[in-house]
């Protein structure tokens, strides 16, 4: 029957928008011969991205830099972009920022405990923890095989969350700690970034593994050799995406709010909105961690210096600006009235449930081209979270594109109301910094970025397919705008 459907859909060389029927089961998808010509040359390297060898050296040597004088313009300078006035002073001024370096950011013994004995525990959660068993997406590069992910994140952060705990109040690892000691915790952070990195490419020549190879070395490093690294039952691009970004900057938020009460004797709204803002993110990825194998970051794109860094030490150490600010200033520099921080909560709740919802209404969707139809339920699910009867564009290649739910409103719904949280991040503290605004400007230029390489990628693989998608869902981030 579903053979009789695919054979018959790809006869009709005209795309089109299809309604499924009432009890939203949808045929299995078939990729025709075409699909998977077209999918061997999207598994070849082809072209260089991020401006070849030379960009990635940029990024990877100047991101570090970054990261450090933003940090050190926030802890020592009340978040004051700082600079020297003239030639003179530019080597006095470089070395008052290695000695802050030196000083306040070397990769102590106890960074090293602390950081390393998360990454460990987490390994260790993700190996025993209970979870549920999800099919990914077919892969081009393994012959259209399908990987099974074992989704325990939700456990693993309530057992993390139970641990920190009972550690606190013990008062053998005190939860302010963890800001007390960012900067060496970022340097330890960046360490494993890098060592990770290029470990993981000599790892994938050893064994054979690499795929879409450019030949060139650090370019290589930098988008990754490997796709689908594994040790036992843990899939460590998707552990490190869920397990060390999101639950570092929780665990800073949370010590941040410790860090209030024990000086202020309460919590002020705002670092309260920042607790909330990141334990939503860490709850939504935890508790819809059988969705993310569905993404591109999983069947599509390699696990290098472009995601391990970032995952690692980029993203917890430079998406949390606000905290650290407020962390060193009086709560009377970025105080608001009442109403400012009902309207900032409530852009925030709504933004998230735009994101998470979405986000479930295409991952269900590719599911269910699988003919998978039993979802897990997890906390919270919201309304909408799946399409019912959704219509679709059925391409030749054999892939369907969603026309449904948020997705008919706009290419990228998820990514608009992602970046409106994470300039809420920002926007928390106001006017008296602009560094905890540099979340929101560099994933702005991140998304941008993505959706050209995504949309060049669609075009290549879907032909006239995705033109006539292009005509119904017209907008590609803001429906009306953009």
């Amino acid at each position: 029957m579903a053979d009789k459907t695919a054979a018959s859909k790809h006869a009709d060389s005209k795309p089109k928008v299809e309604q499924v029927q009432k009890d939203s089961k949808l045929d299995v998808i078939i990729i025709s011969d075409a699909g998977k010509d077209v999918d061997r040359r999207l598994d070849q390297h082809s072209s260089y991205e991020f401006g070849g060898p030379w960009g990635v050296t940029a990024i990877m040597l100047g991101f570090p830099v970054l990261m450090y004088y933003l940090w050190i313009c926030l802890w020592f300078y009340d978040g004051r972009l700082v600079y020297p006035g003239s030639a003179e002073e530019v080597q006095p001024f470089l070395s008052r920022m290695w000695d802050h370096i030196r000083e306040d950011a070397n990769p102590s013994l106890y960074a090293w405990k602390v950081y390393g004995g998360n990454i460990i525990f987490q390994l260790f959660l993700a190996w025993v923890m209970p979870g549920y068993k999800q099919e990914g997406l077919p892969v081009p590069s393994l012959g259209y095989k399908t990987l099974l992910y074992n989704c325990n994140a939700l456990w693993s952060m309530y057992a993390t969350m139970a641990t920190a705990a009972a550690l606190h109040y013990t008062s053998i690892f005190r939860l302010t700690e963890i800001l007390d000691n960012f900067g060496h915790l970022m340097t330890v952070a960046m360490i494993c970034g890098f060592v990770v990195s290029f470990g993981m490419y000599f790892v994938a020549i050893a064994t054979g593994s690499q795929c879409r190879m450019s030949e060139n070395f650090i370019y290589d490093v930098f988008m990754g050799a490997i796709l689908n690294p594994r040790i036992g039952p843990i899939d460590l691009k998707m552990w490190a995406e869920v397990r060390i970004p999101w639950v570092i900057v929780f665990f800073l938020s949370v010590s941040g709010g410790c860090k209030q009460y024990e000086e202020l004797g309460y919590v002020t709204p705002n670092m309260a909105f920042m607790i909330l803002a990141t334990w939503l993110y860490l709850n939504a990825c935890a508790k819809g961690e059988e969705c993310i194998p569905q993404t591109w970051d999983m069947y599509h794109e390699k696990w290098g210096f472009m995601v391990i860094f970032w995952n690692f030490a980029g993203v917890p150490f430079s998406y949390i600006y606000s905290i650290v600010y407020m962390a060193r200033q009086d709560p009377s520099k970025y105080r608001f009235p009442t109403f400012v921080y009902v309207l900032m909560f409530a852009t925030l709740l709504t933004a998230y449930y735009v994101w998470d919802s979405s986000m479930s209404q295409k991952s269900r969707f590719k599911m269910q081209t699988q003919g998978i139809t039993k979802f897990r339920n997890t906390f919270p699910q919201l309304p909408w979270s799946i399409v019912k009867n959704p219509s679709y564009i059925q391409t030749a290649h054999g892939n369907r594109l969603l026309t449904s739910g948020w997705w008919k409103y706009s290419r990228k719904p998820n990514y608009v109301a992602d970046w409106i949280m994470s300039f809420l991040w920002g926007g928390i503290i106001g006017s008296t910094t602009i560094i905890p605004y540099f979340y929101s400007v560099f994933f702005i230029t991140v998304l941008v970025h993505r959706c050209g390489r995504d949309f060049d990628r669609c075009a290549m693989k879907y032909g006239k397919d995705w033109e006539r998608y292009c005509q119904i869902v017209k907008w590609k981030f803001i429906p009306g705008v953009y």
